[in-house]
């Protein structure tokens, strides 16, 4: 929400398609979202509501906590046991490089511990099927995708300087999904919430809301209204855009579904999300999960890849622990109108940026009000049929990492905020950890090596493979078990299952793309987590990013943009080698040796794995293949012929755009 109160007098210009449906209003609405959360519903959803209802309903949240409990008391007490085991194994330290070394590693085992136990928890959950999944999730396997006349939506796409062809592209494919799923369309409107400002690319996105109006109007019934907005000044970034669209335009809606600029959700998935919402009225969000697909540089191949293969029991963890105390994350969700307009109001934190001023990453915390104000925020894990795009290479991606860096260690002054549930809290800290505990592994990697060549010996640095006793060999099991067995888990888990190893292009094609996944990982291991480390310690030094909308083509990196700005890397790399040789230590110089020479060719991967013939040759050779590839969506199918085949203006239109864009950004 906008962290300054909008006017309806603020300047906006809307333009709105010829065919007004002035033989559909939109219902009135009155009363606040309590009121519209205990009125009774129809008969016809009165038994599916009961169906869900969650235990803790009636019980109290006894076997949410237990749930809880069975998550972090194992990491707790693991972690500790590393710590003690690596002090059993090397005893006290001698000397502050020592005692340094010996806290940061148990400070980043600790947080390693952790994430492996949400590997084993989801599993452990995974295999427990039904028995571990929320009422909600039950019903939303049967849950009809047919409009039931109860209510209206909204599916809203905040843009800023998009690429208007692209985004027009999606919503053409979204509004045929849902004249597909029949109806007369009138259920769901679409929208586009443009705060570009820059007006030859606001040109560009009038000309393409004018196209897909002709073209809706063309193709007869059961599509949606579609109508597009574009505000003057973005006060509030993207959430005093959806701020303001819950302000002006709110009253005519239930609910909202929140999409990006490179979303795509099926209509039956907004038709199903909108009918969960109808049967549960406490609830006030439904997250869902939108996997990555649809680009094919060799880099986004690899991620969409890995996160289709190791997500899902992170996913099942996360699920299972929070129940209704979820976490909101900007798009592909579902939220109540009223709900998020009287509560989810964003304040405008003390002291300047980078971590004062307004709230750059504001999903979570609107998420938290509206768990504070008492509203349900529920995770569906697997429900399907709902995706986004990743930037497409290494440069990229690293950019988007420093613009959430900053976000989330904004969040320190969020956490203390009185009201929030302990789960919100918790979603906050671990999202700070998550950034806080890179420099720490840097630091660590740093002392460990110094120390090493000091003694002669690897010690922590590696893990205690090295150690002599049997306190340092159960250390060195421990560590390696803790680091390797979330992708062994969630292998494990695929393999186990026929449908899942098919989804992946079979046994062999999963496991080569596996092994190669885990080579690509050893090499940008390195300079994602230097980069990173260095974005925490430039925010909290003071510095301020810029936070402009993303490159989400399959863009190419050139070599002259990879070194100007990975060349940090490449001196870290350059100088951890020079002092490797001068040490003299072979074994040590082999442990770190990998380390190095990721650093020092960090541009070379950056250009590399940003091209798009490499990311195709793979998919041919049966690599990286998701279900998105084997047993690709309609819509999917659909979008990527729209953009193989674009109409007849569209290129033009594209390339004014793309001049706009470089003008802007050389300036």
């Amino acid at each position: 929400m906008s962290t300054t109160p909008l006017s309806h007098e603020d300047p906006a210009v809307e333009i709105l398609p010829d065919m007004v449906s002035a033989a559909e209003p939109a219902p009135a609405k009155s009363g606040t979202a309590k009121s519209d959360a205990s009125k009774p519903l129809p008969a016809e959803l009165t038994a599916e509501v009961a169906e869900t209802r969650e235990a803790w309903h009636a019980g109290g949240r006894a076997p949410l906590r237990w749930r809880r409990l069975a998550l972090a008391l194992p990491s707790l007490a693991t972690g500790l046991a590393i710590a003690a085991l690596a002090f059993a194994a090397y005893g006290p330290p001698t000397g502050w490089l020592a005692g340094t070394v010996l806290v940061l590693f148990g400070l980043v085992m600790a947080w390693q511990s952790f994430v492996a136990w949400q590997y084993l928890y989801g599993l452990i959950a995974a295999v427990l099927g039904d028995r571990a999944r929320s009422a909600l999730e039950r019903r939303s396997e049967s849950v009809p995708a047919r409009p039931t006349g109860l209510s209206r939506t909204a599916a809203v796409v905040a843009i800023h300087a998009e690429d208007a062809v692209a985004v027009f592209a999606a919503l053409r494919v979204m509004a045929r999904s849902l004249a597909r799923e029949g109806g007369s369309g009138s259920d769901i409107d679409i929208f586009v919430l443009s705060d570009t400002r820059d007006g030859a690319i606001a040109a560009v996105e009038e000309h393409e809301f004018a196209r897909i109006e002709a073209w809706r109007r063309a193709n007869g019934p059961g599509l949606p209204q579609i109508r597009y907005r574009r505000r003057r000044e973005n006060v509030g970034r993207k959430a005093g855009n959806i701020a303001e669209f819950c302000e002006s335009h709110g009253h005519e809606y239930d609910y909202m579904i929140v999409l990006d600029a490179d979303s795509l959700m099926t209509g039956q998935a907004m038709r199903r999300l909108v009918r969960l919402m109808e049967e549960s009225p406490r609830v006030g969000l439904i997250q869902t999960v939108s996997y990555a697909a649809g680009r094919d540089t060799l880099f986004a191949r690899i991620q969409q890849f890995a996160v289709r293969l190791y997500a899902p029991l992170a996913l099942r963890c996360l699920e299972t622990w929070q129940g209704p105390d979820g976490s909101y994350w900007g798009h592909n969700a579902i939220l109540r109108i009223e709900a998020f307009a009287d509560n989810a109001q964003l304040p405008v934190l003390p002291g300047k940026a980078p971590l004062g001023g307004e709230i750059l990453c504001h999903d979570i915390v609107e998420g938290a009000f509206l768990r504070r104000a008492g509203w349900e925020v529920r995770l569906l894990p697997e429900m399907g049929g709902t995706w986004e795009e990743m930037p497409t290479n290494l440069v990229d991606l690293l950019g988007r990492e420093r613009r959430w860096c900053q976000g989330n260690l904004q969040h320190m002054r969020v956490v203390p905020m009185p009201g929030l549930v302990a789960a919100s809290r918790w979603h906050l800290l671990v999202g700070i950890l998550s950034y806080g505990v890179l420099p720490l592994w840097i630091a660590f990697l740093a002392a460990g090596t110094l120390l090493a060549g000091r003694t002669g010996d690897l010690g922590l640095l590696a893990y205690g493979l090295t150690g002599p006793g049997a306190a340092a060999h159960a250390l060195a099991a421990l560590c390696v078990a803790v680091l390797a067995l979330p992708k062994l888990l969630c292998l494990g888990h695929v393999l186990a299952s026929a449908e899942r190893r098919a989804s992946f292009g079979g046994t062999a094609s999963l496991l080569k793309s596996a092994a190669l996944e885990q080579v690509v990982w050893v090499l940008l291991w390195p300079v994602m987590t230097l980069f990173t480390a260095g974005a925490v310690l430039s925010t909290f030094a003071g510095r301020v990013v810029r936070w402009d909308s993303q490159a989400r083509d399959d863009r190419h990196v050139p070599w002259s943009e990879a070194f100007r700005l990975q060349a940090d890397a490449v001196i870290v790399g350059a100088a951890l080698a020079l002092g490797l040789a001068l040490a003299g230590d072979v074994w040590l110089a082999l442990w770190m040796a990998p380390l190095a020479v990721a650093l020092i060719t960090s541009p070379a991967h950056s250009v590399l794995t940003s091209r798009a013939d490499l990311g195709r040759l793979a998919r041919a050779r049966g690599l990286f293949l998701t279900v998105d590839d084997t047993d690709q969506a309609p819509e999917l199918a659909d979008l990527a012929q729209s953009r193989s085949a674009p109409l007849a203006s569209a290129p033009a239109a594209r390339e004014t755009q793309a001049r706009v864009c470089l003008a802007t950004e050389e300036a």
